[in-house]
């Protein structure tokens, strides 16, 4: 079954909207037979594995443990992770994510999501057509969306390798259709 790879908000916590709304996309997302795959550390990757779970699906964690980076949040013991992939970097690390997804979903979050989804939106307009599907959860998003479309040098088929939604309900919808016939690129 396919695999989609949650990237978000390390610092979250479990009563925050935001990491309610990723325990549930993926708790459906899990009962729908999807993989969830995430950083392993806590935050929005937390509630990804807790939802997937709860969904009674598989979970896999994509994580490293630097000596020289203070602010990383690194592996979080009380993500529920049935499999972990340690890696030797930061870019090994988001590489690996991006690679094993077969979609990606992206919430709110700092600088470490803003690379993540930089990459992500990168490599859909590079493979445009036969893209992997890329969720923004957040309506906010589309402000976002809309800044860099009329401030930037973006050009149309970026425009088109992305979808913003605003409930667990339209993320489940958009992954299912989106994946529907996709083969691995």
């Amino acid at each position: 079954m396919s695999k989609i790879t949650v990237f978000g908000f390390a610092d979250a916590q479990p009563q925050d909207q935001e990491y309610q709304q990723a325990y549930t996309t993926c708790r459906l997302l899990a009962q729908k037979g999807f993989t969830i795959v995430d950083g392993g550390g806590p935050g929005i990757m937390r509630a990804a594995s807790e939802g997937a779970k709860a969904g009674g699906g598989k979970t896999i964690g994509v994580t490293l443990h630097p000596k020289d980076m203070p602010f990383f949040e690194g592996r979080d013991p009380q993500n529920p992770l049935d499999q972990v992939i340690v890696t030797h970097s930061y870019l090994a690390r988001t590489l690996k994510l991006l690679e094993l997804g077969d979609a990606y979903l992206v919430f709110n979050g700092g600088t470490g999501t803003v690379s993540e989804f930089g990459m992500a939106w990168g490599l859909a307009r590079l493979h445009f057509g036969h893209h992997r599907p890329l969720i923004l959860f957040g309506q906010w998003w589309q402000n976002i969306m809309d800044t860099f479309i009329k401030n930037m040098h973006i050009r149309p088929e970026a425009r088109q390798v992305y979808r913003v939604v605003a409930t667990p309900e339209e993320a489940v919808a958009a992954v299912t259709a989106l994946l529907k016939g996709k083969t691995r690129r």
